[in-house]
């Protein structure tokens, strides 16, 4: 059984710009051993700052109580006993040492000689290990230093390879190696060491990272490191979701990730990472998973005929058909069916035609479009009616005061007054809004992703692009708001949304 051993909150966290707190972290481990069941996971760096400290201490207090101490790990350094220290008093079991893998880093960062680093690193284990710790050595820089000095990589294994050492972590540092190094690499160390267990931790700076993950497995190596959504510094780590398909597709290598969970798992830390997955992303994109051309459409309805082993379900999504220039009839009828509507044959023409168009002129059309399109160009029972209208609001913003929305809104023609104060102006309003709907009994969609794009050039004056995504009785949906106002555009894309469900049985 290969071990994955997830480093999102530890490596991931070096990302630029992104700070976990401590509640985050302790969240984001028990989705990963819990939900994944990722086999270890490498939660902090020994003496960074006293947040890490108390996000390490409750993540270790939560595994010790659930029998997962084992599986948490944290990096410290050979600094005598002051990591082994940081950990230990913390409640950690596992330490993650690192060492230096390169000549180049011994002698020019540390100033010392290889025998000297080499035995500082046992004295540090030796410590580590008299109070009970487990030990893992990290090489770091050892892509370069196989590269430049593979007999520093030899004799550093050579000379610690039985002083209690559990794992041997090799790190492309530096994201420097291809598919084919890699392979070479690790085969030399599997096969000269085949009583060891080696680590493979890959960096993204040539986009290689998941390649260069495939190559180490293949060459035998016990353990891989990875991070959720590949974050990590500069380019980022090898991308968990990803490798975890190439492992179960490609290599049919036996691992604990659970698929049906990395959607779920990955879109938290989207969200409080504040870094978002594009929509090209393998596997997690909103895109990855859509056909645009209606020769696909066509080709699946008649028999799967574009799908691959990538089967949307098995990462608990399912396959979406994108509406624009090159939609066929296939597409609108695989959309509307997921919209629960019916139309003849020459209206799916109709409908189908007028899409096109929207996509000639470079219009972004959604699922949650069709309705409204319908009603432009056909009309009748099926057409999307304005049962949820804004009569008026009145929004105000005051410095060091909160933003107060007074708003009034029609449904089914009878007309409803509200107010409410909130941490934005379209906070303000939504929380007025909902107040209407609360005092009516009537349940309403989740706000769960909103974003806002603008064209570049830097004129105040343009057209801002409201998306925002919901969350209705199991569904997720997307509508989209377009003004000079990012407010405004924002509640024209609730309002698109609460006349979808109105209209629509979704």
């Amino acid at each position: 059984m290969l071990e994955i051993l997830d480093t999102t909150l530890r490596d991931g966290e070096q990302t630029a710009g992104v700070s976990f707190n401590d509640n985050e972290k302790l969240a984001i481990a028990k989705l990963l051993l819990e939900d994944l069941k990722v086999s270890r996971i490498e939660v902090a760096s020994a003496r960074v700052s006293k947040g890490e400290l108390r996000a390490f201490e409750k993540i270790c207090t939560w595994a010790a109580s659930c029998g997962r101490i084992g599986q948490v790990e944290a990096l410290g350094f050979v600094d005598n006993t002051l990591s082994i220290d940081w950990i230990y008093e913390a409640g950690g079991r596992v330490l993650n040492l690192l060492a230096k893998g390169s000549l180049k880093h011994v002698t020019m960062q540390l100033g010392k000689t290889p025998q000297a680093h080499w035995n500082d690193i046992r004295s540090v284990v030796s410590k580590a290990r008299f109070k009970g710790m487990e030990v893992n050595l990290y090489l770091e820089d050892w892509s370069n230093g196989m590269k430049d000095s593979p007999e520093y990589v030899r004799g550093m294994i050579d000379e610690l390879k039985d002083c209690g050492i559990s794992r041997f972590m090799l790190p492309d540092t530096l994201g420097v190696l291809n598919p084919l190094e890699t392979f070479s690499f690790c085969s030399d160390m599997v096969k000269a060491y085949p009583g060891l267990h080696f680590d493979f931790h890959g960096h993204n700076d040539y986009d290689l990272a998941v390649a260069n993950t495939m190559a180490a497995v293949k060459a035998g190596v016990s353990g891989i490191h990875v991070t959720v959504n590949g974050l990590g510094e500069r380019t980022g780590n090898t991308p968990l979701a990803s490798i975890v398909a190439v492992l179960n597709d490609h290599l049919k290598v036996a691992n604990r990730v659970q698929e049906s969970k990395l959607t779920p798992v990955c879109r938290y830390v989207e969200s409080v990472s504040g870094i978002r997955i594009p929509n090209n992303k393998p596997i997690l994109g909103d895109a990855v998973f859509t056909q645009s051309a209606g020769v696909h459409a066509d080709g699946d309805k008649k028999g799967g005929l574009y799908m691959n082993d990538l089967l949307p379900e098995r990462f608990g999504r399912v396959r979406k058909y994108a509406l624009g220039k090159t939609s066929g009839k296939a597409n609108i009828a695989k959309n509307l069916e997921e919209l629960g509507i019916q139309l003849t044959p020459e209206q799916i023409r109709i409908v189908t035609k007028r899409v096109v168009e929207l996509g000639d002129k470079k219009e972004n059309v959604t699922t949650e479009d069709l309705p409204f399109i319908i009603s432009d160009v056909i009309g009748g029972a099926t057409t999307a009616k304005e049962k949820v209208r804004v009569v008026n609001y009145s929004l105000q913003l005051t410095r060091s005061l909160k933003p107060i929305a007074n708003i009034k809104i029609a449904i089914e023609g009878r007309e409803y007054e509200e107010s409410s104060s909130g941490a934005g102006q379209y906070d303000a309003f939504m929380k007025a809004l909902w107040k209407v709907y609360d005092r009516l009994g009537k349940s309403h969609p989740v706000l769960v992703d909103y974003s806002v794009s603008i064209p570049p050039g830097g004129k105040t004056d343009a057209l801002v692009q409201t998306e925002i995504s919901w969350s209705w009785n199991g569904t997720r949906l997307r509508t989209r708001g377009l003004d000079a106002d990012q407010t405004e555009a924002a509640i024209k894309a609730t309002f698109k949304m609460l006349n979808l469900i109105e209209n629509i049985n979704i």
